[in-house]
């Protein structure tokens, strides 16, 4: 007799007294290392093959689960267990650091400690990851409970339909928040929604109650199943305004704060779902929800006290929030067609140009007797000041480009844009429209700063009759651009993080400038009122506002670049930054410079590689960490790295003049336009291309009178006897259904009537209720619904009077769990 046959015997023999070590041997006798998914899908076929073999142990494995769980406090593990926490992150990692020394007490009456005993290596979270869905399936098919231990399910169920009421005034907590409400008012105008999705869950949750008679912990199957459908439609109602408040984003900016508050509303509402999906009578939903909620709670057991998954989870989070703000700035650094292209290389050239005379001006300084600190400050003032001037001109910066790409890489790869495969086709396709747009503005840059910096130090040697630096300077010069004597990679390396994060600096400032109004605010200035006139006051915010992204992160890119060498020089370290746009001035003045003695054919093509080598280099790191950032905003697994990496040299392969001149028929992206400018939309598009009604009042699809238990055996047909018709119906009004055996059809109809252009006309309603005798939706002022139903009050028995309760079911006092095995 195998093993896991002897343990299931003995998990059917105890399922009256579980004890969890038993079902960890299970668990280990199930547990393989990551890196064998074959071996995991095998060690789970076995297991399915024994419980088909023996159904008995299907209903002892459910029925010891049940029994085992019931005696802990589950409603934590269905309304927390992998959702945000609100908990700010250094609190959180001062309480983890504290662990470390001294550990917390252990919640001995949660699950997730019960999960966490029963999962306790680090590698479960993948390994399980790799068992096949088909297999998740059959196991969980198996796993049947027989009549006798309903009450375990009627147990289990009354924790997750008050979990469902928990998540429900949470959403509509959040939803109705008054920062999420600060931050797009527009939000009023659908607040209805959030409201209206509590009521509908308080409604299904004493209807489920109430049908499958859980009060008395059995779980009946009714004649007539809850119908789900208008608490599921008030979900997907509620991530419709999610979704347009996510695309006003760039118009209204948001804060950290924020962006922790939509993720927690948008996985609340998708747990909802789950919720909903695990006490639903379709079985594969039901299966698929069990089997979702399994990995989440996996999952956070094996991360609860884990400093790593936080800061990790924080990243993720800061991530979100950078590629969620895309830059207004006109910075716009993507080109798809010829004409993007060419002007591309003239903003370019202008950058080259500038970058000439700054690169002049700091050798120059060298010349000026300066403290460290002094020195630090003067290249950080060229360098600072002259990106801004840039900037201003309208010109670029080569390598910048990739840099402030996160939005619109991570747009590629949006939630909604298709099946992944497609999106990071997509995304490849971007990639190679980005790294050419990287190479024509680094010929700009170049080619005209090796020019120019000639004619400088030509220049001054006609009007001095001296050089503008010895050969000594001038051979220093070229050395640095040595990639093999010197440290010139791995300084341009340092230059490409301080791209990439003025990329992030930029998107926080045009952020910051949108979210708190600072265009207005600087309008309303007093000392500027009374010193500028209010044209140009009024110009002057609007120049802020637009710009402030790129002022700030070109000028602290300048700071970064300005600094480093000295900051390395006060501590002893050899750290300094390569730029490619410098190092090819660098490279003109140092040849020109250099004397006869020197010159040798070995250092003019060591120079000229070094800085190739620089910008690739530049390029690499800067666009590295943007794609890094895009793509772990939206969660792309590692697997799925590689693919994208295949699909790049692919192209490098079969079309490598791509990467170096505009294609004859231009990609098109959803969210960028041809010269990069991110495309954004004001309003959520819904199933049929129309966009959210401007009074988004929900009302109930149907409604459904339950029957009280003696009469469900008579009468089990449900129809309607005063279905809305055309234009006659208000926004409070809905379809009222009531039994009748005088009609031979048997349809429920969940349609309401109406349609987008009346909800639209309709004025909106600040108060809604629920009317309590037509369990319906309707507002204060809708005298003419009151009247219609003041003849049906006395019909409807105690009974039905409790579906419109609170939700409070008194449960029974779990049992002191068991203790767990240290």
């Amino acid at each position: 007799m195998s093993e896991m046959k002897r343990i299931l015997q003995q998990i059917t023999a105890l399922s009256d007294v579980p004890d969890p070590s038993v079902l960890k041997r299970l668990i280990d006798e199930l547990r393989v290392t990551d890196k064998e998914p074959v071996l995991a899908n095998e060690n789970l076929q076995t297991l399915i093959d024994i419980l088909r073999q023996h159904p008995e142990y299907g209903d002892g494995l459910a029925s010891f689960v049940l029994k085992l769980i019931i005696q802990y406090r589950q409603i934590a593990l269905y309304t927390d267990t992998g959702i945000m926490s609100d908990e700010g992150f250094f609190s959180s990692l001062r309480r983890l650091i504290g662990h470390r020394f001294l550990p917390l007490l252990p919640q001995d009456d949660s699950v997730v400690e019960l999960v966490g005993y029963l999962f306790d290596k680090r590698s479960d979270e993948r390994w399980l990851a790799n068992i096949e869905k088909e297999k998740w399936d059959a196991l969980v098919e198996l796993l049947q409970v027989r009549e006798q231990h309903l009450y375990l399910v009627a147990t289990a169920k009354n924790s997750i339909l008050n979990a469902i009421v928990i998540l429900s005034y949470r959403i509509s907590g959040i939803g109705l928040h008054p920062d999420l409400m600060e931050a797009y008012p527009q939000i009023l105008n659908y607040s209805a929604s959030f409201v209206a999705q509590n009521q509908e869950a308080v409604l299904f949750v004493n209807q489920y109650r109430q049908t499958h008679e859980l009060d008395n912990l059995t779980d009946i199957t009714p004649e007539q199943a809850v119908n789900p459908a208008p608490l599921l439609v008030m979900l997907e109602q509620c991530e419709d305004i999610v979704a347009t408040v996510r695309k006003r984003i760039y118009k209204t900016g948001i804060s950290i704060r924020l962006t922790n508050m939509m993720l927690r509303l948008d996985q609340s509402l998708q747990r909802m779902r789950i919720l909903t999906q695990l006490v639903s009578d379709n079985s594969q939903q039901r299966d698929r929800a069990v089997i979702e909620l399994i990995q989440a709670l996996i999952t956070s057991a094996n991360r609860l006290y884990s400093i790593g998954y936080l800061i990790d989870n924080n990243t993720k989070l800061l991530s979100r929030k950078v590629t969620e703000n895309a830059s207004r700035v006109g910075e716009h650094y993507i080109s798809t067609d010829k004409a993007g292209y060419q002007k591309m290389f003239k903003k370019a050239s202008i950058g080259g140009f500038v970058i000439a005379f700054m690169a002049t001006i700091k050798i120059l300084a060298y010349h000026l007797a300066l403290a460290p600190m002094g020195r630090a400050f003067i290249n950080s003032m060229i360098y600072g000041l002259g990106f801004v001037f840039i900037h201003v001109i309208h010109g670029t910066v080569a390598t910048k480009q990739p840099a402030m790409t996160a939005a619109a890489i991570a747009s590629t790869i949006s939630d909604s844009s298709g099946k992944k495969s497609h999106q990071l086709t997509k995304l490849s396709e971007l990639m190679v429209d980005i790294l050419r747009t990287q190479f024509i503005a680094i010929m700009g840059n170049v080619m005209l700063a090796i020019p120019v910096a000639l004619m400088i130090s030509f220049a001054w040697l006609q009007y001095t009759g001296t050089p503008m630096i010895d050969p000594v300077k001038a051979g220093h010069l070229l050395h640095d651009l040595d990639p093999f004597r010197s440290l010139a990679l791995p300084h341009a390396a340092i230059a490409g993080v301080y791209l990439f994060l003025s990329g992030l600096i930029a998107g926080y400032y045009d952020n910051l400038a949108v979210y708190n109004q600072i265009g207005a605010r600087i309008q309303r200035h007093r000392l500027l009122q009374y010193l500028l006139p209010k044209s140009w006051l009024q110009r002057l915010g609007g120049f802020i506002e637009a710009n402030l992204g790129a002022i700030m992160g070109n000028f602290l890119f300048g700071v970064f670049l300005g600094s480093t060498a000295t900051i390395g020089y006060l501590f002893g370290l050899p750290i300094d930054i390569r730029h490619i746009a410098f190092a090819s001035a660098n490279l003109a003045h140092g040849l020109f410079n250099l004397s006869a003695t020197q010159m040798s054919w070995e250092i003019i093509l060591l120079s000229f590689l070094g800085v190739a080598l620089i910008g690739i280099v530049n390029l690499m790191v800067s666009f590295s960490l943007a794609l890094f950032v895009a793509l772990r905003s939206k969660e792309v697994r590692f697997f799925e790295w590689s693919r994208l990496t295949k699909l790049v040299f692919g192209h490098i392969i079969h079309h490598p003049s791509d990467f170096f001149w505009p294609r004859d028929n231009p990609m098109k992206y959803a969210r960028i336009d041809s010269q990069g400018h991110m495309i954004f939309e004001d309003s959520s598009a819904q199933k049929d291309g129309k966009a959210i009604p401007n009074n988004y009042v929900v009302r109930r699809l149907s409604d459904i009178k339950i029957l009280p238990e003696s009469m469900q055996a008579a009468t089990t047909d449900i129809y309607y006897d005063n279905k809305p018709q055309g234009n006659d119906v208000s926004v409070g009004q809905a379809a009222h259904t009531t039994l009748s055996n005088a009609s031979s059809k048997n349809i429920i109809d969940l349609d309401d009537g109406l349609v987008d252009e009346e909800l639209n006309s309709v004025p909106y309603t600040d108060d809604i209720q629920y009317d309590k005798a037509t369990k319906t939706l309707g507002t204060t002022d809708s005298g003419k619904n009151n009247s219609s139903h003041e003849g049906s009050d006395s019909s409807h028995d105690s009974s039905d009077n409790k579906a419109t309760g609170d939700a409070k079911t008194p449960l029974p006092k779990p049992k002191k769990p068991p203790n767990l095995p240290s």
